[in-house]
């Protein structure tokens, strides 16, 4: 079915420019042609979408989810099934499109099966770019076994965030294994992290000749490696090493961030993730530990974010939430407009996301001939962030791939009519 909307205040973030009274065709899945007045004669199978003055902007994108966590509790994760894992992550997927991510990057622990499921509409939700397991040395970030636990295999065989390499060697090998089962990207966990049980935050993990099998091997693969890192130490030697993009990356400093802008390299704060798991204390699931080692990030992470945009630096939107703080996953654009300008909070995730996934001009854009991901609000953005956080008020529709869906909050009267 070909979808026509009218009436529309659109807005185009990578330029900033904005158009009234405008109009958007869509067929087969993409944007077909746009433009001002009168629209041309419709054909008969036309779904019309009044925007009735309404903004009409990309569809977002969460560049760092985790859609397979959808439970803080790791005792009953770990009696889950493969296919009681899919079927919630799933749903959490539906939810995130309802908010208006029509594109999520998973950085650990989504595959080739759940993008497909995606991709072919036996499921709603957003487009899937995943990058397998994240690969973690022993006692990194990405094992979680507990200090009873003398295996060394771990997590390559279920449903988990990350599987572990050690060696130069091994890390090629998981690699390719990766890549093998279609991955767009390769994770390294090259420091501590908040939510692991053995290391500390200032942990250097992965050495350079490590991270740099990785990277070579992505670049023999078209693909690029991305890095969980906070301390600049671990931060900077990834860097240095190649990688193309750091995740979180609250404990930067004046190194990291010409490195970023030299290398044109992209940075993914995720701050949302560190308030919500505050805010809930022990109901977040965190041990008294990772409690401590969350106080020891959030409370640099604006200020990082604050000098990366000062910098130039490429940065993109991610929200980085587990289980139920899944639903708090717009508040980082709260938090993002309180100390940048509107506009560059909106690119990062459109436009500056798109380059970062390798997409600029299929997503992010409203030019003619990129992937029909649209979203149509009451109300503009760039006047008041609560538009985008408060999707049950402001949020019509969600166009993804050209399919539609009418979130909750639509009103009867502004149905689309059919002609």
């Amino acid at each position: 079915m070909r979808i026509r909307i009218i009436n529309a205040h659109t807005l185009e973030p990578s330029t900033g420019e904005r158009r009234e009274g405008a109009w958007i065709d869509v067929a087969d899945g993409r944007i077909a042609g746009s433009g001002t007045g009168e629209p041309p004669a419709a054909a008969e199978d036309l779904r019309l979408i009044d925007a009735a003055g309404g903004t009409v902007m990309p569809g977002l994108v969460d560049a760092h989810v985790h859609i397979m966590v959808t439970s803080t509790d790791a005792a009953d994760r770990a009696s889950w099934t493969p296919g009681y894992t899919t079927v919630r992550a799933l749903r959490s997927a539906g939810d995130m499109l309802r908010r208006g991510f029509t594109t999520v990057r998973d950085v650990g622990g989504a595959d080739y099966g759940m993008a497909r499921a995606l991709g072919e509409g036996l499921a709603v939700g957003p487009r899937l770019i995943f990058g397998g397991k994240a690969l973690s040395q022993t006692g990194g970030h990405g094992d979680f076994r507990p200090l009873t636990d003398d295996s060394y295999r771990c997590c390559e065989l279920k449903p988990d965030f990350g599987r572990i390499a050690d060696g130069a060697d091994a890390v090629r090998l998981a690699a390719r294994d990766e890549f093998r089962k279609g991955a767009h990207h390769l994770k390294l966990v090259v420091s501590g992290g908040v939510a692991s049980p053995t290391d500390e935050i200032s942990a250097v993990q992965y050495t350079p000749e490590e991270i740099r099998a990785a990277v070579v091997e992505a670049e023999n693969h078209n693909r690029y490696v991305t890095v969980h890192a906070y301390h600049p130490r671990a931060v900077n030697q990834a860097l240095r090493a190649g990688v193309r993009c750091v995740e979180h990356g609250n404990l930067v400093d004046a190194e990291s961030i010409r490195l970023l802008v030299e290398r044109d390299a992209f940075l993914v704060p995720t701050i949302i993730t560190y308030e919500a798991m505050y805010e809930a204390g022990e109901a977040s699931g965190l041990s008294a530990g990772s409690l401590e080692k969350l106080a020891e990030v959030r409370t640099a992470a604006v200020a990082a974010l604050e000098q990366a945009h000062r910098a130039g630096v490429n940065l993109v939107y991610g929200s980085d939430l587990l289980g139920d703080l899944q639903t708090r996953q717009l508040d980082e654009f709260a938090i993002r407009a309180r100390v940048l300008p509107i506009m560059d909070v909106l690119r990062s995730a459109t436009s500056t996301a798109a380059r970062l996934l390798g997409m600029e001009g299929e997503i992010g854009t409203l030019a003619p001939g990129a992937l029909a991901d649209l979203l149509v609000l009451d109300g503009d953005p760039e006047q008041g962030v609560e538009v985008l956080t408060t999707p049950e008020r402001h949020l019509r529709h969600v166009i993804h791939g050209g399919a539609v869906t009418d979130v909750a909050g639509a009103r009867a009267e502004d149905a689309a009519a059919v002609r």
